[in-house]
Formats: C-alpha cells, structure tokens, sequence
C-alpha cells in the first residue's frame, strides 16, 4: 500500500508486501499476517518510499508512486515486523507510535502481528463515551480538591483518551496513580517529556506535582473496594519515574490496605532502586513490571541514559519482589531485528533464569526505527530469528513464564491465569 499524502491510501498491484527487521527487509510468512485488529489505524509515512517484492521478477524495489504505510496496533497485540521503505534525506522524524507492517488483500488491511493477550481491558469496543463523560463528572464532584482525580480526569481521560483513566471513570479494572513529576533516567522516547532541542514531541505532557498519600488513598480505596479485577497502579506514562516518590507510595500501601484487603497494588517503574522496592513489598506491594528495551546492559544504557542506578539494579529489583512470592514482569519493547536477535535471546534467558521472572509483556515500540537505531548508534543487529519464532521458544523452554501485555489483576496472579481477567 501506498499514501498520496492528502489521507487517501491505495493498493500496489504490482508489488507484494514485505516486512522490516532491523535494517534489513524480508519476504513475510502468510502465516504471520492477520487481519487489522478493530482500533487499529493506519499512517502514512512522509519522506519514505514503501519496499516491496516486485510481482513479476521476484525482486524487491521502492515503490514510487506515494509515501509509504504503517499501521498501529492495538494494545493486546505484538508486532512481528515494522514496515519497511527507505528514507529518503529530508524524511522528517517519525513521532512515537509504533509502525507496524501493514497490507491489502481479498478488500481487507492486514497487519504482522499477534494477539498476546486474551484481556480486553483496552479494546476500543469497550468504551462508551456517554458513559465515561458520566462517569468522569462523578468522580471530579466526589473528590473536588483531589488534584489526582483533576489530573486524571481532565488531562488523562478527556484530553488524551488515556485508556486506563478511561477505565477508572468507569469504575472497572486498573486504576492508574501517577505519583512523580521527576525522573532518573533520560530515556530517548520518552513520551512525556523530551528536551526543546530534540527532533521528536513527547506524545502527552508529565504531571506537575507531587501526589499526597491522602490524595492517593482517598480514591483508590472505593476502586478496590467496588471495581471488578481492581488492580491500583503506580507509575504511568504521564509521569517521571515513581521509585523517586516511594516514602509516599509506602505510605499509601500502608493507609489503603488499612481499609481494604481487595485487589492488587502494582507499580510500573524503571527499577532504579531496589531498596526502595523492598520497602515496598514489605508494606504489601503484589506486583511489579520493569521497563526495558533489551536484556542487555549494553543496548539499554544507551536507550534509557540513567542518571543514578544501572542496569543490574533493574535486575535486582525484579529478583526483590520475586523473593517476597510478588508477581514480576518486564514491560519488554519488541523493536523487530533486535528483540528477536540470537544475542538478545540468550540475554533473556539468562533473566529469566536469573530473577524467577513471572511474565513478559510483549510490547511495541512506539519509536521511529530509524532514529532510534542511529540513536543507541547500532549499525549490525546480528541474526535474527523471527519474533514469533523467539515466542516460541522461549515459552518452550520456560512453560511457567506468562505472555501478555497487562498487569494481572489479583484474581489471576493468584487464581486461573487462563480466566481471571476482563472479559
């Protein structure tokens, strides 16, 4: 498929379809195609010039009569490859979402992708807007001075369509608790802040203030209490990095399960600091998920730039909630051609092996391929074996590590995996 620029996307009879890894552009098993999940959405890709396998020769060429195109998946999937073209010198750079490849065949779009996760707490059909905007004037007139429930509901829901503010609206499932307007990393794609100078916009601006324990636990105790699968979750993308708020997050745990045993605490961090989380777990934190882009010190420093910890205390902080019998997941950006290299592979096995890990979520990076290989300064991924072949084979040799892309709610860490979630 091509764009014409002005929104409008045509076919290419003359080119079939094919997919990037890496650098590199491959001919893509009909296997790994599936049909544009519903949320899905195509873009258009300026300055570049889709590449394709030209139907009667056999080769692969540019396609010249548009810019090329992009899909993005919805959450609960993973993408098998990025879309591939080349660049052409004055491409601007691509904002951050992720650019999967995409195709047309028998009048419907396809995408390189597969459904990782069978919960349904972010599909689009889910929302209705009547009742969000319900459910938002609600809880802005239950909790009138909560600055929190502001943000939350003003920005995050209204503003951005965030789908976990959207979800607490509506009273159901992962509430989310931003609670740090700083950070300790200077993580490339960040999506909430990014310096003037840079050639890329955070996708959402970053809160402004500190949280109070008392703001937190006034709303996140009747989530708990009411909501079905209740999950409270610190750390989101409209945040820094919440580690650096964990006295108020102790104390938080410490007054909600006070007034209530249900549900499940999380927190979504960096992983920065491993006696903080253990402070954390001490007072009754169920689950952790740690961000990375690769399980090699080597690719993540250069991503996520870390002012004052390093890569092992990431690991460390995983192998903490392990020991206290807590639920841990790395929040894995799958970036085809480096995820699914051979060294990569190794590297994850090992943390598995290292950290007891619990779970991988499977999740897209929402970065331009390009910039960001130039940016960690990769010219050579290495061999490759397919994401979908890297799935495999990791779930064949650690059968008790969970796939997915959401935090579990307490019902399923602790009860059927395989049913207790968000139907």
């Amino acid at each position: 498929m091509y764009s014409d620029g002005l929104g409008n996307i045509f076919e290419d009879t003359s080119l079939y379809a094919t997919g990037r890894s890496g650098w590199d552009v491959y001919p893509v098993p009909a296997e790994e195609w599936i049909e544009l999940p519903e949320g899905g959405n195509l873009y258009e890709l300026p300055g570049r010039r889709g590449v394709g396998i030209d139907v009667k020769t056999g080769e692969m060429r540019l396609c010249e009569k548009g810019w090329a195109v992009a899909a993005f998946i919805p959450p609960a999937h993973t993408g098998l490859y990025m879309a591939s073209y080349e660049t052409l010198p004055d491409a601007p750079t691509l904002p951050l979402f992720c650019y999967t490849a995409a195709a047309w065949h028998n009048d419907k779009f396809y995408v390189t992708a597969v459904r990782i996760e069978r919960d349904i707490r972010q599909e689009c059909a889910g929302y209705d807007d009547g009742l969000i905007q319900e459910g938002t004037k609600n809880l802005l007139e239950a909790y009138p001075h909560n600055r929190l429930i502001k943000h939350l509901m003003e920005t995050c829901c209204q503003t951005y369509h965030c789908p976990a503010a959207r979800n607490f609206a509506l009273g159901r499932w992962e509430c989310p608790v931003p609670a740090s307007p700083a950070c300790n990393a200077n993580c490339i794609g960040c999506i909430s802040f990014q310096p003037e100078e840079e050639s890329i916009v955070s996708t959402q601006d970053r809160l402004t203030f500190k949280p109070s324990a008392e703001e937190i636990v006034e709303f996140t105790v009747p989530h708990l209490e009411t909501a079905p699968f209740p999950i409270v979750s610190f750390g989101q993308g409209c945040e820094g990095e919440p580690l650096l708020m964990w006295q108020t997050i102790r104390e938080s745990i410490i007054e909600i399960r006070k007034h209530t045993s249900k549900g499940s605490i999380n927190i979504n961090t960096n992983g920065s600091n491993p006696q903080a989380v253990k402070a954390l777990c001490e007072v009754g934190l169920n689950s952790i998920r740690v961000s990375t882009n690769s399980a090699r010190k080597h690719i993540y420093t250069p991503y996520y730039r870390p002012n004052n910890y390093e890569f092992e205390d990431i690991v460390e902080s995983l192998k903490v909630v392990r020991s206290f019998g807590g639920w841990a997941s790395i929040n894995y950006f799958v970036f085809p051609g480096m995820t699914d290299s051979v060294e990569e592979y190794e590297a994850l096995r090992k943390l598995i092996i290292d950290t007891d890990l619990t779970m991988i979520q499977w999740r897209n990076f929402n970065i331009d391929p390009d910039w960001y290989l130039g940016q960690i300064n990769v010219a050579e991924t290495g061999e490759c074996m397919g994401v979908k072949q890297m799935m495999d084979l990791i779930h064949e040799e650690f059968p008790k590590v969970r796939f997915g892309y959401f935090n579990p709610p307490i019902e399923r860490i602790k009860g059927n995996y395989e049913l207790d979630f968000a139907h």
